[in-house]
């Protein structure tokens, strides 16, 4: 192979950028050297005219090439080894009463401190500290659900050594102060109205902080009932005048997605839920990207899967528009308010 077929041999790209992503795919051997390798080794990369690429590391070898030590092509690559490292800190944060100090954390798998928080973030997308806050308030919700206990024991129990610093995020994480979840949503008002769409029925909610929640399906009553759900207590409150004209910019955004959706929003969920969301609005009308371009933005190039929860759990369809972010290789793959939503609301923007 010469120099101008394997730079048009789209692997070439993947030994360029030391794409993690393709190891398993391939292997590329360097003939000078006798060696090859997986896409993401980290050494120096040789002249294309030396370079073959095998599909399987048994081809390289009756080929005559021997494994590299350093990327290990036969075996566990570095980043694999990594992931597993951060799994386990992972689960000694969520087993431990208190958030572990970083260096002892860092110690106990073996890393150095600088090292480990560079890894756990781009492995997790949080810092250690934001995975531990953000268990802690899962751990919290299913606690206040424990009616044996009282809201503050939920709040120790859950791993918060002061009330206050729960009830400072609290509002971000439960919407609401904890007694309020507890008896969902007890004497909290929370407004919704109804419309019709070319994509059916669609349900818009808020609280006293905004926008909390916007739905659409097929059956408007399905709608009310996952709202009651949600809030067993709360006082809905069917919208008045004033508050369906809420309804009607959203289903005016949705048949003309050009005339933007300027609402405010009551977001609740964990940091790295947040920040992906944040992500999402950025993204142009008309335009979409991948979960792994999403997964760079943030800073978390290898949580894409976790981008990919954090768009299911999404409750503010069109607001954040979750609809634009599609896989790789283009497929719309899944979507809460259904696959033919997705695809309808992306040929609206793109006819826009």
């Amino acid at each position: 192979m010469n120099k101008t077929q394997t730079e048009q041999d789209p692997r070439w790209q993947s030994v360029l950028d030391r794409d993690a992503g393709a190891d398993g795919s391939f292997v590329f051997a360097v003939k000078t050297t006798g060696i090859y390798c997986r896409p993401s080794c980290p050494s120096r990369r040789a002249k294309p005219a030396n370079v073959a690429f095998y599909d399987a590391p048994k081809d390289a070898e009756a080929a005559g090439f021997r494994p590299c030590m350093r990327c290990n092509p036969k075996g566990q690559s570095a980043a694999q080894a990594n992931t597993e490292i951060i799994a386990e800190a992972c689960r000694i944060i969520e087993a431990s009463d208190e958030m572990p100090k970083l260096d002892d954390l860092a110690a106990k798998v073996g890393f150095s401190s600088h090292y480990f928080h560079r890894q756990f973030k781009a492995i997790t997308g949080l810092t250690p500290r934001e995975w531990g806050a953000a268990h802690r308030a899962q751990k919290v919700r299913a606690e206040l659900q424990d009616k044996e206990n009282t809201v503050t024991e939920a709040i120790y129990d859950a791993g918060f050594n002061a009330n206050s610093r729960f009830y400072e995020t609290s509002n971000k994480v439960l919407g609401m102060t904890p007694t309020a979840f507890r008896q969902g949503g007890k004497d909290t008002d929370i407004r919704f109205a109804l419309g019709e769409s070319a994509l059916g029925a669609i349900l818009v909610a808020e609280s006293d902080k905004g926008i909390c929640a916007i739905a659409m399906g097929d059956d408007p009553e399905v709608l009310v009932n996952e709202l009651q759900d949600c809030f067993p207590k709360a006082n809905l409150i069917g919208g008045d005048a004033a508050f369906e004209a809420r309804v009607a910019q959203v289903v005016g955004f949705v048949e003309a997605p050009q005339i933007g959706l300027d609402l405010p929003l009551d977001i609740r969920g964990t940091a790295f839920q947040q920040r992906v969301w944040q992500a999402l609005r950025d993204i142009p009308m008309g335009e979409t990207v991948s979960y792994a371009d999403i997964a760079r933005q943030i800073g978390a190039p290898k949580s894409v899967r976790a981008v990919a929860g954090a768009c299911a759990a999404n409750k503010l369809a069109v607001a954040i528009p979750c609809h634009r972010v599609v896989r790789n290789d283009g497929d719309l793959s899944g979507y809460r308010w259904g696959i033919e939503r997705k695809r309808a609301l992306l040929e609206k923007e793109s006819a826009a």
